[in-house]
């Protein structure tokens, strides 16, 4: 168990930046989960709103430290291919 009083102050920081970021990537999976719900629908214009509002949902997690760069440009990039597919 943490002894030190810096220990202590690290685990309390560490479970509220754990809830912060987990309260972050429910977010931006949730605006992912909408693109692809348009995307299956296959309303192109919904689905071109929809991957508007997710872009920078990514980015700002990159931002944030919760994504990986080349992940949040990954998951963009197929979405992007997908709804100029419909």
């Amino acid at each position: 168990m943490a002894n030190t009083p810096q220990a202590r102050k690290r685990i309390r920081r560490n479970e509220n930046r754990s809830l912060v970021n987990t309260n972050r990537m429910s977010r931006i999976r949730t605006f992912v989960k909408k693109v692809e719900l348009a995307i299956d629908g296959g309303d192109k214009t919904a689905a071109t709103e929809a991957l508007k509002a997710a872009q920078p949902e990514l980015s700002r997690g990159v931002a944030r430290g919760v994504l990986h760069k080349n992940t949040a440009a990954r998951k963009m990039s197929r979405l992007t291919k997908r709804v100029a597919a419909l």
